[in-house]
C-alpha cells in the first residue's frame, strides 16, 4: 500500500487581515484603537464609479474566463499609455490582483524569488502553490526589487541544490516600504531574469499612488518586455478593495501564450470568471475619464500629506527611515535606538515594538518578521491609509482640503501617533525607576 500523502504545508492567516481582525474586536469592546496595520485605502466610493455599478447590476452571466472585451481592451489601453502596451487578448481579469498572483503562481510552476522585505501573501502563495520561496534582501532603500547580484547568486546556488526556480516577483512601488526601486536596478534585474530564464512577475497595483507624478515607477516589462508579467487593480488607486477586481498583463511571444494558456486554465478551474458588473466598473475606471484621474489625484495628494506627518514624528523620535515616494506605507528601522529599547521598555525586535505600540496605547502595526524579515530585525510597517475619517463625511473633507492635516480628527489621529512613538524613546523618572527595580540584585 502506498504511504499517505504528506499533509499540506501549514500557511498562517494573512497578517494584516488578522491585525484588522482583532483590531476590531478590540474597537467592538469599547477600546481606543488606531487601525495602522492594514493597507485598506478609507475612502469613498466615487459617485461615478457607484451609479455604474448600479446599472451593471442585471449582468449575471459568467462571461470569459479571461474577463470581458472591454475590460481587456481598457486595461491594454492604460498600459499602452505608461509605455508598456499589450494586445487586449493577452490580458486577463481576475477577482483581484491578490488572486492573479497566486494563479499566475500556479501558471509559472516552480519555486519564486521573492524580495525581502517583501507583502505578506507573496512567501504564503508560494508554499500554497506547492513551492518554496527564496528570499533575496532589497537595496537599501529601494524596496520591492530583490537585489540583482544577490538574486543571480541565490538562483544559482538554488538550482545547484536542485531546486527549481523558475519566477521572481517584484513590487514597484513597494508594500511594505513606501520605496520605488531605481531605474538602474530594474534594469539589472530584467537583465538578470533574461540571463537565468526567469518570469518577472510585477505586481504594479501602487503604479498610481507615485507622489511626483513627472517620475513614476520603472516597470521591468520596459526592460524585458518578453517575459514579464504585470499586475495591477483598482484596490489602491480608487479604494474599492470590496469589489476585488485586478488584471493580468502577459507577454507577447511563445512564453507569453504558453503562460497565457496556462492562465486561463486555472482560472477557469478557481473563479470561471470575474464579477461582471464590476468588470463594467473596471472598464470605465481603466479608460481613465477625468473625473476618475482627478479623485486618484485627490487620493494621491492626501496620502502624501498624512503619509510624510506620520513619517516626521519616526524620524524626530531617531528611527531611520528611507524617503517614502508612493502609496501610503512607512517602514521605520529602531535599530539606532536598540540599546535605550532593550533598557527602558525591554523592547528586542519589530514583534516588542507592534507589541508595545498596541498594548501601551492602542496603535496597531505590524512588524518586520510579518514580511520575511528576521525576527531580530527592528522594523515596523505603518499604513496611514485609515486615518482619514471615520464617516464618509469626513473622508470626503479629507480628499477635498487644502491642508488634511487641519482636520480636526487627522489632526488628532497624527498626534496619538506621535505621542505614542515618543513614548518608546521617552525616558522619564518613573520608567527608570521601574526598569532598576525590576532589574535590581537582591
Amino acid at each position: 500500500m502506498a504511504p499517505p500523502p504528506p499533509p499540506p504545508a501549514p500557511v498562517a492567516m494573512s497578517a494584516t487581515l488578522a491585525a484588522d481582525e482583532a483590531l476590531a474586536r478590540r474597537r467592538q469592546a469599547g477600546e481606543r484603537v488606531l487601525s495602522m496595520a492594514s493597507g485598506e485605502i478609507g475612502l469613498p466610493v466615487l459617485p461615478a464609479l457607484r451609479e455604474r455599478l448600479a446599472a451593471a447590476a442585471d449582468e449575471n452571466a459568467y462571461g470569459p474566463v479571461p474577463g470581458s472585451q472591454a475590460l481587456r481592451e481598457a486595461a491594454a489601453g492604460y498600459w499602452s499609455r505608461r509605455g508598456i502596451g499589450v494586445d487586449p487578448g493577452r490580458v486577463v481579469a481576475g477577482p483581484g490582483s491578490k488572486s492573479l498572483l497566486f494563479a499566475l503562481l500556479l501558471a509559472i510552476g516552480g519555486d519564486v524569488v521573492v524580495p525581502v522585505p517583501s507583502w505578506v501573501s507573496y512567501a504564503a502563495q508560494a508554499r500554497l502553490a506547492g513551492a518554496s520561496p527564496v528570499p533575496v534582501p532589497t537595496p537599501p532603500g529601494e524596496g520591492g526589487v530583490p537585489d540583482p547580484e544577490r538574486l543571480r547568486e541565490a538562483v544559482l546556488a538554488a538550482r545547484a541544490a536542485g531546486r527549481d526556480p523558475r519566477a521572481v516577483v517584484v513590487t514597484v512601488p513597494d508594500n511594505p516600504t513606501g520605496t520605488i526601486a531605481s531605474p538602474g536596478t530594474v534594469r539589472r534585474l530584467a537583465a538578470v531574469a533574461r540571463e537565468l530564464d526567469l518570469v518577472v512577475v510585477s505586481d504594479e497595483i501602487y503604479g498610481d499612488l507615485v507622489y511626483d507624478t513627472g517620475a513614476p515607477a520603472e516597470s521591468p516589462a520596459l526592460h524585458a518586455p518578453e517575459r514579464t508579467v504585470v499586475t495591477t487593480g483598482l484596490t489602491k488607486n480608487l479604494a474599492l478593495g470590496g469589489w476585488r477586481t485586478g488584471v493580468a498583463r502577459l507577454p507577447d511571444g511563445e512564453l507569453g501564450g504558453e503562460l497565457h494558456s496556462r492562465l486561463v486554465s486555472v482560472a477557469s478551474q478557481i473563479w470561471s470568471s470575474p464579477p461582471a458588473p464590476v468588470q463594467t466598473v473596471a472598464a470605465y475606471a481603466f479608460g481613465e475619464p477625468p473625473e476618475v484621474t482627478a479623485h486618484i489625484a485627490a487620493s494621491r495628494r492626501l496620502h502624501e500629506t498624512v503619509v510624510r506627518a506620520v513619517a516626521g514624528h519616526f524620524t524626530t523620535a531617531g528611527a531611520r527611515l528611507a524617503p517614502v515616494r508612493a502609496t501610503c506605507y512607512l517602514y521605520p528601522d529602531f535599530v539606532p535606538l536598540r540599546e535605550q529599547l532593550a533598557r527602558v521598555h525591554a523592547v528586542h525586535d519589530g514583534d516588542g515594538i507592534a507589541r508595545f505600540l498596541s498594548e501601551r496605547h492602542g496603535v496597531g502595526v505590524l512588524p518586520a518578521s510579518a514580511f520575511g524579515e528576521p525576527a531580530e530585525a527592528l522594523r515596523i510597517r505603518v499604513a496611514t491609509s485609515r486615518l482619514y475619517g471615520d464617516t464618509d463625511e469626513q473622508r470626503l473633507a479629507a480628499l477635498a482640503a487644502p491642508d488634511p492635516l487641519a482636520l480636526p480628527w487627522i489632526r488628532d489621529a497624527v498626534a496619538w501617533v506621535g505621542e505614542a512613538v515618543a513614548s518608546l524613546t521617552t525616558t522619564t523618572t518613573a520608567t527608570i525607576t521601574a526598569t532598576a527595580t525590576a532589574t535590581a540584585t537582591p
